[in-house]
């Protein structure tokens, strides 16, 4: 918050910086599956070099309406986290 108590947003980089994880482990044989937790095209090149690589490309997003559809048609696998996903999840941690 400034002096004013108005929010102060700040850039984080962390799209970029997770596109070129995917982008470096792809690229040196380092991984065979990324996991995406996004619906962000920010993603894309990253998903493209991955899949060159030979990389399978699983997504997990929300309801349509909150992800790229140019994201979702490229993964190889898609999962939405909807309340079902979230319920079994839960199942799961307890």
């Amino acid at each position: 918050m400034d002096g004013q108590g108005k929010p102060i947003f700040q850039q984080k980089r962390t799209d970029m910086l997770l596109g070129l994880d995917v982008a470096r482990l792809s690229a040196t044989k380092q991984i065979t599956h990324a996991a995406i937790v996004s619906g962000d095209s920010d993603f894309l090149p990253a998903i493209d070099l991955a899949s060159q690589e030979g990389v399978a490309i699983w997504l997990f997003h929300g309801p349509p309406s909150t992800y790229a559809k140019e994201l979702w048609l490229r993964a190889d696998e898609r999962c939405e986290m909807d309340s079902a996903f979230m319920q079994r999840i839960e199942r799961i941690r307890e």
